[in-house]
């Protein structure tokens, strides 16, 4: 091949490279290193055969074409090289401390006794009847009549929220008593005390009294409910009590743990009757007048009575004796009326009772008749409520024979 030849054949080459590769989509980077690499040890013997290559096939049959009305088809891409495709290269990571919005800080709901009692606060309602005000009105740190008492409060994180709210038992004071309920409170944004919501709260059947409150560290309010209100005699310690925890369930408390009913209260439903034969006191030997009355006392409710008290309303001049005393305790001789207490009394059981007495000599009694009145008492020896109090009190009479 002469000189004018070969460049001929250079030009239409660098013609061919301008033209029909620029369409070719050329191989991945990653692809074409693993190429260099496997081709590298015979890169000179492949240069020139290469180039022959080039020059006898693709580039002279594109020489042939050339011409001033042809133009050429779009050249396929070359298949010779398989390429993996580029992996996707992972975002860079951002600081945290640009990247993103900062989160907002959860308001602390830690409020003071103090803080509770000087803001002003909405009520969940209570319950119906005359009641207290609920709607942005004022805790009292006392039990004035008709206001909304603060009895106790405790913290934790009841929603959390990782911040710590505050929780209250407050009383709508009505008399002696009124509704009692367990109100969670938070903070907003601004900082005004606001109610997250109502925990428990009494009922006109049961729970009738909270007694106490503590949160938990995973958030569950633990409160002390009562069966029965103190009140018209009936004592706080004669309740029964249970421990219940509620948890907050993203719009309301419900219980999620303790007892959720109670069973019969046992200082309830007591029913004592007592009878009193007549007490009849003749002379003795040494001039005094002695006699024994015999008194019946009765268990007529379900369950056991812990203690009888027992008061005989004799007058001062008529002394306990020797026999029937022994299960009586605290007796003064000394004493008007006399009074003592008794053992425990079964359902059902009755106890009988034969009370001996002695006037001295030359004593006139002033009244011929004495009241006998048997009450139930609780483990402590105080008095429970007797459901029929009518058949609690007789009269004894008291006869000279």
């Amino acid at each position: 091949m002469s000189e004018q030849e070969t460049l001929a054949l250079a030009q239409e080459f660098a013609r061919y490279r301008r033209t029909a590769l620029a369409e070719v989509e050329a191989p991945g980077p990653a692809a074409v290193r693993r190429t260099v690499r496997g081709r590298g040890r015979r890169r000179l013997g492949v240069t020139a055969t290469t180039a022959l290559a080039l020059f006898g096939g693709s580039a002279i049959g594109y020489a042939a074409m050339t011409g001033p009305d042809q133009r050429p088809d779009p050249v396929d891409p070359t298949p010779s090289v398989s390429a993996s495709p580029t992996p996707t290269s992972s975002p860079t990571p951002t600081p945290s401390g640009t990247s993103a919005s900062p989160t907002a800080p959860v308001p602390d709901g830690r409020i003071s006794r103090a803080q509770l009692l000087g803001a002003s606060v909405t009520l969940p309602a209570w319950r119906a009847g005359p009641g207290c005000p609920t709607s942005q009105t004022r805790l009292s740190g006392d039990d004035r009549e008709g206001v909304n008492w603060l009895l106790a409060l405790d913290h934790g994180d009841v929603d959390g929220d990782g911040a710590v709210e505050t929780v209250a038992l407050v009383q709508c004071v009505l008399g002696s008593g009124g509704p009692m309920q367990v109100v969670a409170f938070d903070r907003n944004e601004a900082g005004k005390v606001v109610t997250l919501g109502r925990v428990v709260a009494t009922t006109i059947d049961m729970p009738q009294w909270l007694f106490a409150l503590d949160v938990v560290d995973d958030g569950t309010v633990r409160v002390q409910v009562g069966d029965i209100a103190p009140g018209g005699g009936w004592a706080a310690k004669w309740s029964q009590r249970q421990w219940r925890g509620y948890r907050w369930k993203g719009d309301a408390f419900a219980q999620v743990s303790g007892p959720t009913s109670f069973g019969p209260n046992p200082n309830r439903g007591m029913d004592v009757s007592v009878t009193a034969a007549d007490l009849v006191l003749t002379t003795a030997d040494d001039g005094s007048r002695t006699g024994t009355a015999t008194v019946r006392i009765r268990n007529r409710g379900a369950g056991p009575v812990a203690h009888v008290g027992l008061r005989l309303g004799v007058p001062a001049v008529v002394r306990a004796d020797v026999d029937g005393w022994e299960d009586c305790v605290g007796v003064h001789e000394s004493t008007e009326p006399i009074i003592c207490r008794l053992p425990e009394l079964a359902a059902g059981a009755e106890m009988r009772l034969d009370l001996d007495f002695r006037v001295a000599e030359g004593i006139t009694l002033r009244t011929d008749k004495a009241d006998v009145d048997a009450r139930p008492l609780d483990s402590e020896g105080d008095e429970l409520p007797d459901v029929n109090d009518t058949d609690n009190l007789v009269q004894m009479r008291m006869i000279y024979g």
